[in-house]
């Protein structure tokens, strides 16, 4: 099974199949509105700007379980990203990472790749996940890696 074999929910509750990125690395992270590592919404459009043109494809999925720090709708999430970062990379709809309601996505990505000392669940906002072309979860980060830290391991999938 590969990231390609799911399908996740766009905002407006349409299905985006992940087949669609077939061919070009991903990144998979995680995000929140209200977190301290908010600002990382910058460093992800710059490499979605950057390193988007080379066939990189940054997505982000808003997540409310750490300290209900993504309270918001679709429409507030939206317009956040928009107005506070110029976020034009895709932001799906919000889910859960974690616990018996957590996205199909994240319990492959967290099976794929553990955390530190080996754990499985997602400690905070901002976890990254790198996935290369053929969809395998290469590389996960976790919330204190800025994004621009991830260039070169990005640069080798392109």
């Amino acid at each position: 099974m590969s990231v390609h074999d799911f399908k996740v929910k766009a905002p407006g509750g349409t299905e985006q199949p992940l087949s669609d990125y077939k061919g070009r690395p991903m990144l998979i992270v995680n995000t929140a509105s209200k977190c301290g590592f908010t600002p990382q919404y910058a460093g992800l459009e710059k490499l979605h700007r950057e390193l988007g043109p080379k066939g990189l494809a940054v997505i982000g999925f808003p997540c409310n379980q750490f300290g209900a720090q993504e309270p918001g709708d679709e429409e507030e999430i939206r317009n956040f990203c928009s107005l506070s970062y110029d976020v034009t990379f895709p932001v799906m709809a919000k889910v859960d990472v974690n616990g018996d309601n957590a996205d199909p996505l994240f319990k492959h990505l967290k099976a794929e790749k553990k955390g530190l000392l080996g754990t499985a669940g997602i400690k905070w906002n901002f976890t990254k996940f790198l996935v290369d072309k053929d969809g395998k979860v290469v590389g996960r980060y976790g919330p204190t890696e800025k994004p621009e830290t991830l260039v070169k391991d990005i640069e080798k999938l392109l």
